[in-house]
């Protein structure tokens, strides 16, 4: 199973387009340090691939994906649908972009596909355009077709919901969402998950979890069982928004668990045996500079930043 890094930032990207703090104008000094909207692309078979969240860079990345490019035929496309950890904006609003093919897979959680139906009305704007084919994704590893070795299970890990879905209630049972399965009781549980990607001949697995509210017990089993680990790591330091001027919350209270300090996820890495990388950092993230003295902290506990368009093969 081949897995491409798509992108490596949290919301906004890195530059942000109306921010001039020191990430985004180094940024834009140095495009090396661009990061695109976090997400991965998946080998599910040949020539057959699946996002990890759609992001509102969904098309440039495709065209920086060769595996992601449409051919032979004119529009024969080996992109088969999308895998999504949560319903934020910068995790869904890309599904918009793939209106011109006839039908799009889309794998989500009862509430997940709740929030974009019911909060986003995402039936209602796309189904004129393209068929919605919705997926459940649940703990229980399921292999996303019959010829594929790769299998998705999903581990959650918050209850935090986007503030478009904050006033959402569950679905009515006489009255459900016309565009969703049966079984649309939301589990509050699975709003945001990582997913568990295993290559069922090789047995090797990787856990992908770019929102990190808090670190369970069944997250804690997923890592120690993965081969490779890909987290959260939108702040270095509990207090980053606060001391950036940007926000009036604490990494935590944000849904963000930080990468440093007491209750930072560093040590926690360091302490697998699998090869442990960060993803989804902000603008304000001090990681964003090649240069930080942050990447020789993480290095001497051997955790690696993820960066655009790397790829692993399990």
């Amino acid at each position: 199973m081949r897995v491409r890094v798509l992108g490596t930032a949290a919301g906004g990207g890195v530059p942000q387009w109306n921010c001039a703090c020191p990430g985004c104008s180094g940024a834009r000094a140095h495009p090396g340090w661009r990061r695109r909207h976090a997400s991965l692309a998946v080998q599910a078979a040949e020539g057959r691939w699946y996002l990890v969240n759609a992001t509102p860079d969904l098309g440039e990345q495709v065209e920086d994906c060769p595996e992601l490019h449409p051919g032979p035929e004119p529009r024969r496309t080996p992109l088969a649908g999308v895998i999504l950890t949560d319903a934020e904006l910068d995790h869904t609003l890309g599904i918009a972009r793939l209106r011109e093919v006839d039908g799009i897979e889309i794998v989500a959680t009862a509430p997940v596909r709740h929030a974009l139906l019911t909060g986003l009305h995402l039936g209602e704007v796309l189904t004129p355009y393209a068929r919605l084919d919705w997926r459940p994704l649940d703990p229980g590893d399921r292999p996303l077709a019959e010829d594929s070795p790769l299998a998705v299970g999903a581990v959650p890990v918050s209850a935090k919901r986007p503030r478009y879905a904050a006033g959402l209630d569950a679905p009515d049972d006489d009255a459900p969402d016309e565009d969703a399965p049966d079984d649309d009781a939301p589990d509050e549980d699975a709003w945001v998950v990582a997913l568990r990607l295993t290559d069922r001949t090789s047995g090797r697995s990787l856990l992908y979890a770019p929102a990190l509210a808090a670190w369970p017990d069944a997250f804690q089993r997923a890592a120690e069982s993965a081969d490779h680990v890909i987290v959260d790591g939108t702040f270095w330091s509990d207090d980053e928004p606060l001391t950036s001027g940007f926000g009036s919350r604490t990494a935590t209270a944000m849904g963000h668990l930080p990468i440093d300090g007491p209750g930072g996820t560093a040590r926690r890495l360091a302490a697998l045996e699998a090869r442990t990388l960060y993803t989804h950092l902000n603008n304000t993230n001090p990681l964003n500079d090649p240069a930080a003295p942050q990447h020789t902290v993480l290095w001497e506990l051997g955790v690696e930043v993820a960066a655009d368009g790397m790829v692993i093969d399990l």
